[in-house]
């Protein structure tokens, strides 16, 4: 019984179930903005203290929360969408928590949500500005670059987003997302 528990205090809790929806709740906001600040100002180093800017007075923001026992428990995806003109709307500020990008799927979910809300309130083109390193991932979710950009020092690619493959819907979304049980053998 030892040696299948062994090395289980090194791994981190993968829950069987992520929300992801608009943060409504004060507790979702707050998780929202402590993982940015966790993902651009700790981990990246892109900010110093806070990335909060003008554009947060005007954004939807979106998360994704793992659940324990069916409930929404912590903010562990986020990403920002807004109006930047008629019928453009951006995203920006994706971030997903480190213990939580290997599941693969809480940034593409996450970008499906956004530019699907987008989509569904008027957007006839949603862009975002991509790290270098995040370009592939958004091209195999049918984004195509627009151009090299820097931004904050760093390089970035222009994107627009294949909207056909981004079905419109309202505000009141909410998404259940399970992730395949990963099986491994114990020897």
């Amino acid at each position: 019984m030892t040696a299948i528990l062994e090395g289980v205090e090194d791994r981190p809790f993968i829950p069987m179930e992520y929300v992801v929806r608009l943060a409504c709740t004060p507790w979702e906001r707050a998780g929202y903005h402590a993982l940015r600040r966790e993902v651009f100002c700790n981990e990246q180093h892109v900010f110093v203290e806070d990335d909060r800017d003008a554009i947060d007075e005007v954004a939807i923001p979106i998360i994704a929360a793992c659940c324990m026992a069916g409930m929404p428990d912590r903010v562990v995806g986020a990403v920002r969408i807004h109006k930047a003109e008629s019928g453009i709307w951006r995203g920006s500020r994706l971030a997903v928590h480190e213990d939580h990008r290997k599941l693969g799927r809480i940034g593409a979910e996450l970008i499906r949500m956004a530019v699907s809300t987008a989509h569904g309130l008027g957007a006839t083109r949603f862009l975002a500005q991509v790290q270098e390193q995040n370009v592939l991932f958004f091209r195999r979710l049918h984004w195509k670059s627009l151009g090299v950009i820097t931004l904050h020092g760093l390089p970035h690619h222009d994107m627009e987003a294949d909207l056909s493959r981004y079905p419109a819907h309202g505000l009141d979304q909410t998404w259940l997302l399970r992730p395949q049980p990963r099986i491994r053998q114990v020897a």
